[in-house]
């Protein structure tokens, strides 16, 4: 039960910024296409007005990587996390060459859904490495480095992405990831020590009940505007998936409470108050960092006409405050309340969204964005590593794996929720925004890559409405945070 970290004397950090390169790419990942989602349209999917089949080459990635993570961290506990991190980037690397050789929407969104299962495998590992092999006493530390690389990966993907979509195209913002993913598979390889592995049996019942769940819940959400909240198949309806997929859930919540041993979700996790609560305040990020960059990349690069790194480039002020300061708040953490981060940082986000909203008109001089980029930056300095340490501070190591799989498929589930449900609203705004085109005429420029003039305007708009819809969900993660407790303080 104990922990068996690096051989006595050793430093944990190498192992740990070893780990860290991989992780840095896979949530790049989550974000970069967002930038790129107006140029895969023009080449993928000229002939479609509606949003919602490039919104799928996002969505597919989060819900692949989504659904195997409760088991993915049981596999770390019971193979080693290095070896299933290993193979979880072996296979992300590999699906990133197929990404970039895909010649239709249909065989990208299918590579896509292939990284998802390789950023799934290797996600929980590096939770349950800082967990089995950091002392509670500096786990904050080590949590900062982990909560700027999430900070700092969500919001230099559309920077990056705008960089190679102009530069080189949009296939280069999947090949730059084979030399990133074989370096860090040498230096994880050599770097991250092999800990002990705990026998596990995996209940592939609640594996299927959760994925189930999660597909009608997410198809519902994301196709709703494209088929009117009406039928789909036949006498198959939007609202019935949405009610099955809530049954399902249902369901596996029960299944899972009556499972006394080895349950996929561990009720045992919840019994700590800060588990409960971070998860809810991870899900509430989530939804946030995978449904913002969206509506406001759309803005720029359709209603304002920039290319994608002159984009990109507003987001550098958030980039830079987030890595700057991430790591400061990882450190204070280990000495004070995380409300007294988490609080300020969740109303700071909220605050740029809605700051963003208020400037998404045609004629707001582009500068004037800088100032929400920079206090989104701050915001998201307070929230990754503070709410990861808070999560798994109590965690017993026999339970690393579960417990970062629970903590990392909750943040996920709300990243796969904002992008669906980000994609519905942004389409309903656009139909209530431009009552006078008519489908065709609306969506014209959303394949060509320019609107029309007549069209720039409530197009604006409707991208200014549909940011807020994050914003709105971070102010309930507020409202959970307020719940946690101080940790006790650890000896050091």
């Amino acid at each position: 039960m104990g922990r068996a970290p690096t051989p006595p004397g050793a430093s944990p950090w190498p192992a740990l910024w070893a780990l860290v390169i991989g992780f840095f790419m896979i949530l790049v990942d989550t974000t970069i296409v967002s930038v790129a989602n107006p140029a895969i349209k023009a080449a993928l999917d000229p002939g479609s007005g509606n949003l919602d089949n490039v919104v799928w080459v996002t969505s597919a990635y989060l819900l692949a990587y989504a659904v195997p993570l409760l088991i993915t961290g049981r596999l770390g506990d019971r193979f080693g996390p290095k070896n299933i991190y290993l193979i979880g980037l072996a296979v992300f690397t590999l699906a990133s060459l197929g990404c970039g050789l895909s010649s239709t929407l249909d065989g990208l969104i299918a590579s896509r859904a292939l990284q998802g299962i390789g950023a799934s495998l290797m996600t929980p590992q590096t939770m349950a490495v800082i967990t089995r092999t950091f002392p509670a006493d500096r786990r904050g530390a080590a949590m900062g480095l982990w909560g700027a690389t999430s900070g700092v990966a969500m919001l230099v993907g559309p920077l990056a992405g705008g960089v190679l979509v102009d530069g080189l195209g949009w296939e280069w913002i999947f090949f730059v990831n084979l030399p990133v993913g074989v370096v860090g598979f040498v230096l994880a390889w050599m770097l991250v020590p092999k800990l002990p592995t705990h026998p596990h049996r995996f209940d592939m019942l609640g594996v299927l009940l959760s994925a189930v769940a999660l597909f009608l819940i997410v198809f519902a959400l994301q196709e709703a505007e494209h088929y009117d909240w009406g039928a789909i198949w036949g006498p198959v309806t939007v609202w019935m998936l949405l009610v099955a997929g809530l049954v399902v859930l249902a369901l596996f919540v029960a299944q899972q409470a009556r499972t006394r041993s080895e349950a996929l979700v561990p009720m045992s996790l919840f019994r700590d108050r800060n588990f409960s609560v971070a998860g809810i305040g991870i899900t509430a990020v989530g939804f946030m960092a995978a449904s913002m960059s969206l509506p406001f990349m759309f803005y720029l690069q359709l209603a304002r006409g920039q290319t994608p790194t002159e984009a990109a480039l507003l987001l550098v002020p958030t980039a830079v405050a987030a890595g700057i300061l991430s790591p400061l708040a990882g450190r204070l953490l280990d000495r004070t309340d995380p409300r007294l981060l988490l609080v300020p940082g969740m109303i700071a986000v909220a605050t740029a969204l809605v700051w963003y909203s208020s400037l998404m008109t045609p004629d707001t001089p582009t500068w004037m964005f800088l100032f929400p980029a920079a206090l989104m930056g701050i915001g998201q300095s307070g929230l990754w590593g503070p709410l990861a340490t808070t999560a798994t501070r109590n965690l017993d190591p026999r339970q690393a794996g579960a417990g970062s799989g629970v903590y990392n498929t909750m943040r996920t589930i709300g990243s796969v929720l904002g992008s669906a449900a980000i994609a519905a609203v942004m389409q309903g705004r656009l139909e209530a925004n431009l009552p006078g085109m008519d489908g065709a005429e609306a969506g014209a420029g959303l394949g060509a890559g320019a609107l029309p003039p007549q069209a720039v305007a409530g197009f604006a708009a409707a991208m200014g409405q549909a940011i807020l819809l994050p914003a709105g969900v971070l102010l309930l993660g507020v409202v959970a945070v307020l719940f946690l407790r101080r940790p006790a303080p650890v000896p050091r």
